[in-house]
């Protein structure tokens, strides 16, 4: 096939094609669940649902795995503070998370596991690893012996030196080596009891790094096509996954791997801990799920996304001016043909490294021929191509008029007035009402085949 991403690992563009013919694995490292949902997760899902639609689009089954982190130390402390149990929370914020992720259109994966769920595979794969001398107890934890695995530091680019010069962790904590990291931890007399598991270790639960190893593994195979997430997992999360997997198993564990730039604000990192982070909750407060979708998916997906409401403002304008030409001309359906030169336009754009900018400027030269040909076929094939981004799949009318402040009757009746007034020549009280609904955020559209009505953008 035509396909080529960019791979982290070879630091290149490179051709696709799956490991097994037609089948594409994919597994995106998901969410920790003790919180809503931020903007920055909102990017990550929807780069790779518009990865994952192309894949499809472009005649590809496509296993897509999302893992949720439902165990971990925010997630105990949260859950403590509530006064709640670590499912209960859990449970609740996964709920919360697929309500913001449904709005948005992101597809549900083919396997969204817990990491509670794989705790026994988990733990296999650290007896493996024990037994090819990766990794030591110490106490009642299990480590990684990181300067044993001789290929550390192949994704991120970053030698062991470097990493040990910026290495604080103190040795006396157990480990062998500052750089090391945990796969068991033990149970500390604080913790909740549904925070703990039996293990030959004693109770504990599992790190952070070694849940998407076992899960990915199990649900995917030792080896598959695509391993994403966000950029700043890159080190040390998959950097560690590698160490486990291949330390364990052999063989590479991703054929392809995927990272998705940062989000911004004022130039910086957003981040939590910075205290300038939005969530998706908040930003849907204000705008329609389809301007924030189509903010993110204009921007090509290994690209930093900055974030203000002046971009947003602008997403939302350049959105009604696809819409606005679906409302003008009725699509058409249409089967895709990928000779037509807007189509063929649109497949090289996503062929090289899912070019989504690129792509949108096809659909926006694509809305300015069906605004001058009028052509229903033209609408058509906007809308097909919309879809595999997600988007203009909405009524047209509906979302341009979405937000209005004065309502539907009310504007209504002010446009039969209006046209009234056109009617007996009374051109000043015609223009009277355009003004006074244009103070109140409605624009009229005037056409042949009467007058429509739109939010002001």
């Amino acid at each position: 096939m035509s396909l080529r991403i960019y791979n982290t690992l070879s630091r290149a563009v490179e051709e696709f094609s799956p490991l097994q013919p037609g089948h594409v694995r994919m597994y995106v490292c998901g969410m920790t669940v003790y919180d809503l949902c931020h903007v920055g997760h909102a990017r990550s899902s929807v780069a790779f649902d518009v990865a994952r639609r192309w894949l499809e689009t472009s005649g590809l089954r496509v296993t897509f795995v999302r893992n949720i982190t439902d165990i971990d130390d925010k997630i105990i402390r949260r859950a403590v503070e509530n006064g709640e149990t670590v499912r209960g929370l859990t449970d609740r914020m996964i709920a919360e998370m697929y309500r913001d992720f449904d709005d948005l259109g992101i597809a549900r994966p083919t396997h969204d596991p817990r990491a509670t769920d794989y705790v026994p595979q988990m733990l296999d794969l650290v007896r493996t690893l024990e037994v090819k001398g990766l990794a030591y107890r110490a106490g009642g934890d299990v480590n990684y012996a990181v300067r044993r695995f001789a290929g550390y530091g192949k994704l991120s680019g970053k030698s062991l030196d470097e990493l040990h010069a910026g290495e604080r962790v103190a040795v006396a904590d157990g480990k062998e080596d500052p750089l090391d990291f945990v796969l068991w931890k033990s149970a500390k007399p604080e913790e909740p009891a549904d925070a703990q598991w039996a293990s030959d270790y004693g109770a504990g639960r599992p790190g952070w790094h070694i849940e998407c190893s076992a899960m990915a593994c199990a649900l995917l195979g030792q080896t598959f096509d695509i391993h994403g997430g966000g950029a700043d997992l890159t080190f040390p999360h998959h950097e560690n996954e590698i160490a486990q997997s291949e330390g364990a198993y052999g063989v590479p564990l991703a054929k392809i791997w995927m990272h998705n730039g940062f989000v911004n604000i004022d130039n910086e990192k957003m981040s939590k801990s910075l205290g300038n982070f939005f969530t998706i909750r908040d930003v849907l407060q204000r705008y329609d799920p389809q301007t924030l979708r189509f903010f993110i998916a204009r921007t090509h997906y290994r690209s930093p996304l900055n974030y203000s409401d002046v971009h947003l403002d602008d997403a939302r304008g350049g959105l009604k001016r696809l819409y606005t030409a679906l409302d003008l001309v009725k699509p058409a359906p249409v089967a895709l043909d990928w000779r037509d030169p807007f189509a063929a336009r649109f497949k090289a754009a996503m062929d090289e490294d899912f070019g989504t900018p690129e792509a949108v400027a096809v659909l926006f030269e694509l809305a300015g021929e069906v605004n001058r040909s009028k052509s229903p076929q033209l609408a058509g094939l906007l809308r097909a191509l919309g879809a595999i981004l997600g988007l203009l799949q909405d009524d047209p009318a509906a979302f341009l008029q979405a937000g209005a402040q004065v309502a539907g009757d009310e504007i209504d009746a002010l446009v039969a007035q209006r046209s009234a007034a056109k009617a007996a020549r009374n051109f000043g009280e015609a223009d009277r009402i355009r003004q006074e609904l244009l103070a109140r955020g409605i624009v009229l559209k005037d056409s042949p085949t009467g007058t429509t009505w739109e939010v002001q953008a």
